[in-house]
């Protein structure tokens, strides 16, 4: 069985009625970080950068922002 690691940003995002824009300013990440991050077409993420979104948005459970979805 494979798996496949998604990042539920742009979902997050829109159930908090929070721009990309706004996030890069609260959490002092690139704008464009965080739109790749949205996207899906980031390989690599920054620990710190996980910790500072899951920060601003409130989450307590990285789950919420990091699924694992079995192929």
């Amino acid at each position: 069985m494979s798996y496949k690691v998604s990042i539920r940003l742009k979902e997050l995002l829109d159930e908090r009625g929070m721009s990309q824009k706004e996030l890069a300013n609260l959490t002092g990440i690139r704008e464009s970080t965080i739109s790749d991050i949205a996207r899906g077409s980031r390989t690599v993420m920054n620990f710190a950068h996980i910790a500072k979104i899951l920060e601003v948005l409130e989450i307590k459970d990285i789950r919420e922002l990091i699924e694992l979805k079995s192929e």
